[in-house]
């Protein structure tokens, strides 16, 4: 079920945004009198799943969950139609009208997504605000993954600053470090300060170990609930009880205690907790999956959350910021993707189903539709032929040379971005399957 969950998550969220670009191409075309034959959602060879058609234009859905399409009259495109390209322009046609005009026709589709995106995050941040929590308020200290232990950080560290930036959040420290080229930290440990010298290697160290997660906040072991037929509920643990230890192995905090289950599966322990002040042990059975069978209470309740809240119009400036600097963030971190390492971490369907939970929330189902129309405005807007960008490209070469490059030219052009795209398509999806098989 949870598998399910995620994957209607992905279909929605693409269908929504393969539509919107794709109309964003028919607005402008439409605008303009070009005619367009064919609206689809999804790739349809052979047959589609549903189709009618209303004027000059047949609105469908194709059976390949690939993206989707609009067949403009008169353009060279993933169609290959020759035998039109062949006949005389028609008034109505695409390449009968003035570049500036197909120029907006190709941009409409980047156009949709970009506003698309600030849209969602002008809503998302008037009904939900913007949550939380302060890098300051980290009182027990950092856990970090063990590649960040190889260059000097000790759990119960915090990282106060990066290249001189204060590090405001723990989750943007990996952005940090990877974007920014870090070479300095400043680090606090117990009650001293000292700067931490970041090795050049330690970026493609991160991106070898497909680490999403650098730094991880450390808290103590506080029951929220407990599953009644769990190892946990069977024992008696209760509400707000605080687990310290497990069999003779302390635990003050959580990231030590999940890791003392490992190798306990199947079996009973005997965990150490208070309760109403007074220290108890119960013995508990430990479940295939090294879980005793409770819910801890989360950082934000034990640390402290802050939440901006936004009107109507101070969201909107917010959600603009919001949409640009994802949209800087993504530009930045495309170089990484030039390395060995950067390029095992391209990934297809399978890392985009990823980004959303097992269970359906709203909030962040809206988050990453909006975070994918970024990336898909701008994917689309790259130079490379069969996309939006290489016809623009194209489209800029005529405005300032005053000519058309041939038709000859612009359909070898489409076969070889088509044969790029397919290309990526198989190895991001390659990685995809690797991952999965072997990791």
């Amino acid at each position: 079920m949870d598998f399910l969950i995620k994957v209607l998550q992905l279909i929605l969220s693409l269908s929504i945004l393969v539509i919107l670009h794709e109309f964003g191409h028919f607005f402008f075309a439409r605008l303009f009198n070009t005619r367009v034959e064919k609206f689809y959602l999804f790739f349809n060879p052979g047959f589609s799943l549903f189709k009618f058609k209303k004027g000059d234009t047949e609105y469908g859905i194709g059976w390949l969950p690939l993206g989707g399409y609009v067949k403009i009259s008169g353009m060279i495109d993933e169609s290959m139609d020759k035998e039109q390209m062949a006949q005389p322009p028609q008034p109505y046609e695409f390449r009968a009208k003035p570049a500036w005009q197909r120029l907006l026709i190709m941009v409409g589709g980047v156009m949709v997504n970009f506003l698309l995106a600030i849209v969602i995050f002008w809503m998302i941040l008037f009904r939900w605000g913007d949550s939380y929590i302060p890098a300051e308020n980290a009182r027990y200290g950092l856990y970090f993954h063990p590649v960040a232990h190889e260059i000097g950080l000790q759990d119960g560290d915090n990282i106060l600053a990066i290249n001189g930036e204060e590090v405001k959040t723990i989750s943007s420290i990996v952005r940090m470090v990877l974007i920014e080229d870090a070479h300095t930290m400043l680090v606090q440990r117990g009650d001293s300060q000292f700067v931490l010298t970041v090795p050049e290697t330690f970026k493609n160290r991160i991106l070898s170990e497909e680490v999403r997660l650098l730094a991880s906040y450390q808290i103590p072991v506080l029951v929220d609930s407990v599953l009644e037929d769990s190892g946990a509920g069977r024992a008696g643990l209760q509400r707000n009880d605080s687990i310290v230890s497990v069999d003779t192995l302390a635990t003050p905090y959580f990231n030590q205690f999940s890791s003392s289950l490992d190798g306990l599966q199947g079996k009973e322990t005997i965990v150490g907790l208070y309760r109403d002040g007074q220290y108890i042990q119960l013995p508990m059975e430990v479940d295939k999956d090294g879980k005793i069978g409770f819910f801890p209470r989360p950082p934000s309740d034990i640390l402290g959350e802050e939440t901006v809240t936004y009107s109507l119009g101070s969201a909107l400036p917010a959600g603009i910021d919001k949409g640009v600097s994802l949209l800087g963030n993504y530009v930045k971190q495309l170089k990484l993707i030039f390395s060995k390492e950067g390029a095992k971490q391209i990934g297809g369907f399978g890392t985009i189903g990823s980004l959303f939970p097992s269970s359906w929330d709203w909030e962040i189902f809206w988050y990453n539709t909006a975070f994918l129309s970024i990336i898909l405005a701008f994917m689309n807007i790259l130079p490379i032929p069969a996309l939006d960008g290489g016809h623009v490209l194209f489209l800029l070469y005529e405005i300032v040379a005053r000519r058309k490059p041939s038709e000859k030219f612009m359909e070898h052009a489409q076969m070889v971005g088509m044969v790029l795209l397919l290309s990526l398509l198989l190895f991001a999806n390659g990685n995809d399957l690797y991952r999965w098989l072997f990791k």
